[in-house]
């Protein structure tokens, strides 16, 4: 029983050893593209001086949402 635990916490490298697989061939790392933090925000702002709508209906859909969640929990519980 004590053999048969360890083979079940053994990691995969020991476990190909021991089958005599060879090693897994190591993945190339896989390269993020770099995010330029000035040329994204010049982006929003451009839009934002654009439409200056935005955050007012941004604004006003959370407040929608919260009240119709809250009209919703009051009538699911019946609070009132």
């Amino acid at each position: 029983m004590h053999g048969y635990t360890l083979e079940l916490i053994m990691g995969e490298a020991k476990r190909r050893k021991n089958l005599g697989i060879p090693p897994r061939e190591q993945t190339e790392d896989i390269k993020l593209p770099q995010l330029d933090k000035k040329v994204i925000q010049q982006k929003v702002r451009s839009i934002l001086y654009k439409y200056p709508i935005i955050p007012f209906l941004f604004y006003g859909a959370a407040i929608v949402i919260l009240i119709g969640g809250l009209l919703y929990v009051f009538q699911s519980f019946k609070i009132t």
